[in-house]
């Protein structure tokens, strides 16, 4: 538009003249540098890295830091890789020693290796980690959970996961992938080892169960034994005091009537008994010939 508009200043719909061509051309530069300064710049941010690609050479060896950097438009491609540690969950069903299956998740902290990162573009591409860290990963935990039992998955489980985490950093390192931290984070059996496990902590309770029933019976046994041979002493006390003070049965007599008047005196009702049967005849001289305790 801007051309049309030169040609009819410089003469209508004739040719145009040599002032026109060259504003033309002045503009057309212009925009040319415009889009070739724009395009000539790129940035690299914090925790990434950049590789060049050329379209003549290839994949430049040498990787580029953070910052702003020149390329040649059209020429030259970066591609920026970000190489701070990142996590990754990965879930992989395998087998035990006794041929138990353990279902596992497995998180993943790693990184690609900075001064590697051409080859890693130049073999496995910006998505490196999904196509090399899920194959990995499920190889070494089918290699490290078959030396182990079950069992020993819950009592060992420090013991397994540093063995995954060194057999895991070697095989990464492979790959130019370095692995920072390797943790169990799920870790499931099937359902019949869980019901067997509970069946067997069930079995482990009654028998605790029956351990303490058994200890309680004894301790309660012992108790009577105890009470019974304790009564038996206090009746041989107390047949030696009868026999040696007879004044010992009017003290018993005093106190069951006391207990005897307390009881009547709370009642509501009316009482009318003869005192001698109810103990309360405390008043008298000697105790009744039928309470007197035998003489040898």
């Amino acid at each position: 538009a801007a051309l049309k508009r030169l040609m009819k200043l410089g003469g209508g719909g004739g040719p145009p003249t040599r002032a026109v061509t060259t504003i033309a051309s002045v503009l057309l530069g212009g925009a040319g540098l415009t889009w070739a300064g724009y395009n000539s710049l790129y940035n690299v941010e914090g925790g990434h890295s950049a590789v060049m690609f050329n379209r003549w050479s290839g994949i430049n060896q040498m990787t580029v830091g953070e910052g702003t950097h020149f390329m040649i438009p059209w020429l030259e491609q970066p591609t920026v890789f970000d190489i701070r540690t990142r996590p990754k969950t990965i879930r992989s069903p395998t087998g035990t020693r006794d041929l138990q299956m353990v279902d596992i998740t497995l998180r993943v902290l790693y990184k690609p290796a900075p001064e590697k990162l051409p080859q890693i573009l130049s073999q496995f591409g910006t998505n490196y980690d999904e196509r090399v860290l899920p194959s990995i990963v499920n190889e070494t935990l089918k290699s490290v959970i078959a030396q182990f039992n079950a069992s020993q998955l819950i009592t060992q489980r420090e013991q397994v996961s540093k063995r995954i985490r060194r057999n895991l950093k070697e095989r990464a390192d492979k790959f130019d992938i370095l692995v920072d931290d390797v943790s169990i984070t799920h870790l499931t059996f099937g359902r019949e080892y869980t019901a067997a496990v509970e069946a067997k902590q069930v079995a482990q309770q009654d028998a605790e169960r029956a351990k303490y029933v058994v200890k309680q019976a004894e301790q309660e046994k012992r108790s009577t034994i105890i009470q019974a041979q304790g009564e038996a002493k206090a009746l041989d006390l107390i047949g030696a005091a009868v026999r040696g003070n007879a004044g010992y049965i009017e003290l018993k007599q005093l106190d069951a009537a006391q207990e005897i008047a307390q009881t009547v005196a709370r009642s509501q009702n009316r009482v009318y008994l003869d005192a001698d049967s109810l103990l309360l005849n405390i008043l008298s001289d000697k105790l009744p010939a039928s309470r007197l305790p035998a003489m040898d």
